[in-house]
């Protein structure tokens, strides 16, 4: 196999919750995880020259050892001692920093795709083992569906699929929120709630989108939103517009949206545009591939 083209997957979190922060600095987490219908493009072809090399469709993007991609493709070719070299395209529509795990499952595929590529027989748990030395979210963009995860991220359990997201609004306005500025600034002893996971859990094994969409809730909005009030309008928006429910993903700034039809979405899409909230939206739904 010369030439391989994969589709990254973006992810929401369907709930967040943070239980504690460990003594290593991580902090323990408990979420569920779901893929969306929105990827990046990435093509990895086999050179006969040694060594990686990294292209992209974003000009500020870095294309050497600091590109998550470059790092994974490295991991490999450093422990199994291939001579061959890989050549990675990378076209980005995954919106950047915006707590949509977009590095995380670019750099997924690469472990999945140089695994087949040179055929070195890694199964997926050791594909998934490899991955968490990258990022936290690695293992899941792996696993990909609808999961929990528990630890650091890494501990997976993988759920049936989830009901009702057959028409989910992305909208990502034009700021940039650092992962490590929330977390350090998240007060886990002053939180109000937590989101009902275990509810939600139950939601998705029993097929009620309903139960599934009320229990939404991200611990992590106590921080971003205070800071970054435009979250919080984007919410409102898409509620005022049909939005059963709407809720920032990960560390932000990005809010997703689920309607129930495909009008309500599109309602709440021009209202965004015309009052200019956001500078990135998509109309997606649930991926399960």
């Amino acid at each position: 196999m010369q030439q391989l083209h994969l589709k990254a997957m973006a992810k929401i979190n369907l709930s967040l919750d943070v239980l504690r922060k460990r003594e290593d600095g991580y902090h323990e987490v408990r979420m569920i995880m779901q893929m969306i219908n929105l990827y990046d493009k990435i093509c990895l072809k086999k050179t006969t020259e040694p060594g990686i090399k990294v292209d992209t469709n974003l000009y500020f993007l870095p294309t050497n050892e600091n590109n998550l991609v470059y790092k994974a493709a490295k991991l490999l070719i450093d422990e199994f001692h291939i001579e061959e070299g890989v050549s990675i395209s990378l076209q980005k529509f995954i919106p950047v920093a915006a707590g949509l795990a977009g590095g995380s499952s670019d750099a997924a595929c690469v472990l999945y795709g140089m695994n087949r590529m040179f055929k070195l027989g890694l199964s997926l748990d050791e594909l998934m083992k490899r991955g968490v030395t990258l990022g936290a979210d690695i293992p899941y963009c792996l696993l990909r569906g609808t999961a929990l995860a528990e630890g650091i991220g890494e501990k997976l359990t993988k759920l049936p699929s989830a009901p009702g997201g057959e028409h989910v609004l992305i909208a990502k306005p034009g700021i940039s929120v650092s992962t490590k500025f929330v977390y350090t600034n998240l007060k886990i002893n002053e939180l109000e709630s937590h989101p009902n996971i275990d509810k939600q859990l139950q939601a998705i094994k029993n097929q009620d989108a309903t139960s599934m969409i009320e229990s939404m809730g991200n611990v992590l909005e106590s921080v971003t939103i205070p800071a970054y009030p435009i979250i919080d309008t984007i919410k409102q928006c898409m509620m005022e517009h049909g939005a059963l429910n709407a809720m920032m993903s990960g560390s932000g700034p990005t809010v997703f949206g689920i309607f129930p039809t495909h009008d309500s979405a599109i309602s709440a899409q021009e209202a965004l545009k015309q009052q200019q909230l956001a500078k990135m939206i998509y109309l997606t739904s649930f991926s399960n591939l």
